[in-house]
């Protein structure tokens, strides 16, 4: 029909022309050339009329073909607009399924004292936090259950209990050995479970400057696993399907993925440093952990950090 239209479109212009350039009873007044005073010749009456005949036939389909295209487009266009003007969900077979984010409450940065200098701040020499670090952990989303073990004891959490992360005897003690060596301050954590079985920790480890939090980062992660087996894996990567645009300017990350095939669980890693914290998130569930609420997790954390 659209390119009936477009011809029924180039044919009424040339119409147009033809009775504008030669007037025909009854089309109105349309000036005439000079030489129009001139007397047919006798008998070319006839021949006349008909031609002014077949032109009024023509005029008159192309003026039908120009409605039934005008009405054609006036539907269209009301059709268009009924689709544009009504949510996706209630039109039958456009509904818009979930991208498997989770739905997380509004999160606003926490308060910090008045001309207090923020952590990525290049005349904050220290790269510290002044806010508390108990208020920098992101809350659990909407619908989760809550660990409550990993609030600890006035919102810190003991050493030990971020240790159980690893599984390995050997790998606990060490990075143990490696946060007093450092000067660990505290750890606040926070914990949760989704409907979907998905559980989530997220432990933030404070140190006294960026200096000494960077150092301990460093030992933390290699860029091709991390420096310590997190608990229920055998062979983890680095994730390269995390994707960089998620990254936040001024702040460190090493993402990683356990290999296939899976333990018990399949556990998501993420380790950032954002001035002097360094951030540890791990997620794990039967089967598979998704990659998305993973992601958003671990990048809204670090906004909150940032």
């Amino acid at each position: 029909m659209a390119q009936r239209s477009v011809d029924a479109a180039e044919v009424g212009r040339d119409a147009v022309e033809v009775v504008a350039s030669e007037p025909g009873p009854g089309l109105g007044h349309v000036e005439a050339p000079e030489s129009a005073g001139a007397q047919d010749p006798p008998g070319a009456v006839g021949v006349g009329a008909a031609v002014a005949r077949k032109e009024r036939r023509v005029l008159r389909g192309v003026l039908r073909w120009v409605v039934v295209v005008a009405v054609f487009a006036g539907v269209g266009a009301g059709t268009a607009y009924g689709v544009l003007g009504v949510e996706r969900t209630e039109l039958p077979g456009l509904a818009t399924e979930s991208d498997g984010r989770w739905p997380y409450p509004e999160i606003s940065r926490a308060p910090v004292p008045p001309g207090s200098l923020g952590p990525l701040e290049t005349r904050n020499w220290a790269e510290a936090h002044y806010a508390d670090l108990r208020a920098l952990v992101l809350p659990a989303p909407e619908g989760a259950k809550e660990d409550k073990a990993l609030r600890g004891e006035d919102g810190w959490l003991a050493t030990k209990d971020f240790l159980a992360v690893f599984g390995e005897k050997e790998d606990r003690d060490e990075a143990g050995q490696l946060l007093t060596d450092n000067g660990l301050r505290h750890i606040a954590a926070r914990g949760w479970t989704t409907e979907d079985g998905t559980r989530t920790g997220i432990y933030l480890l404070q140190f006294d400057t960026g200096t000494v939090a960077d150092q301990v980062y460093r030992d933390f992660t290699h860029y091709d696993e991390p420096g310590f087996t997190a608990r229920g894996t055998t062979d983890t990567d680095f994730d390269d399907a995390y994707p960089t645009a998620a990254d936040i300017e001024g702040i460190s990350r090493y993402v990683y993925d356990e290999v296939k095939p899976y333990g018990t669980e399949h556990v998501r890693q993420a380790y950032l440093r954002a001035g002097d914290v360094i951030a540890v998130v791990v997620q794990a569930r039967k089967g598979t952990a998704a990659a998305v609420p993973f992601q958003q997790t671990v990048t809204l954390q670090g906004q909150l950090l940032g």
